[in-house]
């Protein structure tokens, strides 16, 4: 099979690296990949629908898997499906269940999923005097794509008043916040969950912990996110079971009530309060860390599974009875202003875990930072605390100029 991944992220190197496995893929291509996948496959610098259309032609494309939210969002689905491209992915209908917060708050609303309290404005005016009489803290989301930095969470009326204003008049994040959805907030603990679609049922993973914020504690601003692991260590079989009877169940009957019907992923962010289980919002993607995380433990051919979705069938997706866990080392200044072109050296040295690299290129010889979130060290053990001691060894070694990380990922 020859086989296209888009995307350049260390969620892309963790798919490359499990197909890499499958004697069946004979030609892995990237678009535009990273210093992981330039070393699996062929990097191709391509961005537009079109582009990729044109090239998955020429190549005799057999499959195509899409990492990142922003083309299944324009279109590409729908435009490769013309050409008789198979892509493992939704729509650009069913894509706006993660590219608009506002259509999937009332997607919510309207099949009884269990979920914040919301409201969606698209005037200011009337936004400013909404937050005028909240409690708080409260939640306020650009409705748009915003590379997971549009959700801020509130603590005072000014903050709300100023990220209402950075949102819809600075524009800080374009168009993403010219829509705002304003929410309740919850207090208790987040935890992710990645279902594989067949187009009739979900199948979802063990459940993730990813950390967002950018400072050891959970401190700073939120990020793509700095670390995961998996299984998720607080979240239960109770969890799960008020899960399945009030968000994704709920979420099949919806997805078959609009026809939304897709082979692909759909991604759960929940947040579990002392009242329950909720859902905070959908990605129609793998998620990243999350599936640095879950690819370590996962036990099934991952070509297999895909294929089988793909084609309808029901899969059985299994777990090795280990912890997973994915440290990300950062650009100094992430996830603000970061600085790129240096030289990332120590990859020899890292003996216990996987390097995957993301926000990283070739540059003759050596391989240099080019993004935010620079690589990932994921390590499986047979506890948490065995897992955490092999990445944060091998981290150790690994270096460029302003490089950071958390030091907590797997402390909880």
């Amino acid at each position: 099979m020859r086989i296209l991944i888009i995307g350049e992220g260390g969620r892309e190197s963790a798919l490359a690296a499990k197909l890499q496995k499958d004697s069946r893929v004979s030609h892995m291509f990237f678009a535009n990949g990273n210093a992981t996948t330039d070393k699996i496959g062929k990097n191709v610098h391509l961005s537009e629908i079109k582009e990729l259309r044109d090239f998955a032609i020429k190549e005799k494309v057999d499959l195509t898997i899409v990492g990142p939210e922003a083309p299944l969002v324009a279109g590409l689905k729908d435009e490769f499906k013309k050409h008789d491209l198979k892509v493992f992915g939704p729509n650009q209908k069913v894509a706006s269940l993660e590219g608009s917060k506002a259509f999937s708050k009332k997607f919510m609303q309207t099949y009884d999923i269990k979920t914040a309290k919301a409201v969606v404005f698209d005037s200011y005016p009337e936004a400013k005097e909404y937050i005028q009489t909240q409690e708080y803290p409260l939640v306020i989301k650009a409705s748009g794509l915003a590379g997971g930095k549009g959700v801020v969470i509130c603590e005072t009326l000014e903050e709300a008043e100023a990220t209402v204003h950075d949102f819809m008049i600075r524009r800080i994040y374009g168009d993403a916040g010219i829509r705002l959805v304003i929410e309740e907030h919850l207090e208790g603990f987040e935890a992710s969950i990645i279902a594989f679609s067949n187009g009739e049922k979900l199948f979802p993973c063990i459940a993730a912990k990813d950390y967002k914020k950018v400072g050891n504690g959970d401190t700073g601003p939120n990020t793509g996110g700095m670390g995961s692991v998996a299984p998720s260590p607080e979240f239960n079989s109770e969890h799960y079971a008020d899960f399945e009877k009030n968000i994704l169940e709920p979420t099949v009957k919806g997805l078959k009530a609009e026809g939304f019907t897709f082979k692909g992923m759909i991604f759960f962010g929940l947040m579990i309060t002392k009242n329950g289980t909720y859902l905070l919002e959908y990605n129609m993607r793998f998620g990243d860390p999350e599936t640095q995380v879950l690819m370590a433990l996962m036990e099934n051919n991952l070509l297999d599974v895909i294929t089988d979705c793909m084609n309808g069938k029901d899969i059985e997706l299994k777990f090795k009875d280990e912890k997973a866990v994915c440290l990300v080392m950062c650009s100094g200044g992430y996830p603000r202003n970061i600085e790129i072109g240096f030289e990332i050296t120590g990859e020899e040295k890292v003996r216990h875990s996987q390097l995957l690299y993301a926000g990283a290129i070739k540059k003759g010889d050596k391989v240099v930072s080019n993004g935010g979130r620079v690589l990932n060290i994921v390590a499986t053990g047979a506890t948490y605390d065995d897992a955490r001691k092999k990445v944060y060894e091998d981290a150790s070694h690994v270096h460029f100029d302003y490089g950071f990380y958390r030091e907590d990922i797997g402390k909880f």
